[in-house]
């Protein structure tokens, strides 16, 4: 087993605003980790550091053993929390330039895994609802071969019946030697895939474990221990 991301000392604030603090944590191969918190906790903070969205930080963040930078941009897909595509585009134009940009896209899988959520090439993209809007986004973000899969809030607007068809394809599609870090408010949703979690409080890192110790020590479920902490 490797190391796919480290995080040491990381902080960052917007003026005086603190979002991040000393925030130090590592995410090992084949894991899958949510990171929780409330709403400003620095959880899109800490997404958009390790994407490489947001450069004045402090501390260090390595991703296959490179600090960020265009060598771990090309190994780390990511979905941010806000649908970016234009409203006259059809999902087929977006697929042909993923296939242009990434060349670890697989544009074939992508088109499949749509077509059984019921969106389709020639959809445009402004006559999408939002809740298939975030599908595709997710879809594309999981349709490349990766060594680090970042979901920002990946189940906003989408029912809970695709949110069990969404969890299936990104059970599917992560390979063994690569890992998947997530946040949703969804918690009950996801805390049987998880390996690992992470609870962000006021830009700090307030608990960093397997969700198998968190039970065994504690007799609780995630969103118990989640209750607890944020109550």
């Amino acid at each position: 087993m490797s190391t796919i991301l480290e995080c040491n000392g990381l902080s960052h604030k917007y003026g005086k605003k603190t979002a991040l603090e000393n925030v130090s944590f590592r995410v090992e191969s084949g894991k899958i980790v949510g990171i929780f918190g409330p709403n400003g906790c620095g959880k899109t903070t800490l997404m958009k550091i390790l994407t490489g969205m947001i450069h004045d930080k402090n501390g260090a963040v390595n991703i296959c053993g490179n600090a960020v930078s265009e060598k771990t941009k090309a190994v780390v897909s990511y979905s941010p929390d806000s649908f970016a595509f234009k409203n006259d585009r059809k999902v087929s134009d977006i697929i042909e330039a993923y296939e242009t940009i990434y060349e670890d896209f697989d544009g074939e899988t992508a088109q499949k895994s749509l077509e059984e959520l019921g969106i389709y090439a020639k959809d445009i993209v402004g006559k999408l609802s939002k809740g298939n809007c975030e599908k595709l986004q997710i879809i594309l973000t999981m349709s490349r071969h990766a060594r680090l899969y970042i979901l920002d809030e990946p189940f906003n607007g989408v029912d809970p019946v695709a949110r069990e068809n969404i969890i299936r394809i990104m059970l599917e599609k992560v390979p063994e030697d690569s890992s998947l870090l997530l946040s949703t408010h969804q918690i009950s949703e996801i805390e049987n895939i998880l390996d690992e979690a992470l609870f962000l409080k006021d830009g700090r890192l307030v608990f960093d474990g397997s969700i198998d110790e968190l039970r065994d020590k504690n007799g609780r479920s995630l969103t118990d221990a989640y209750m607890e902490e944020f109550r």
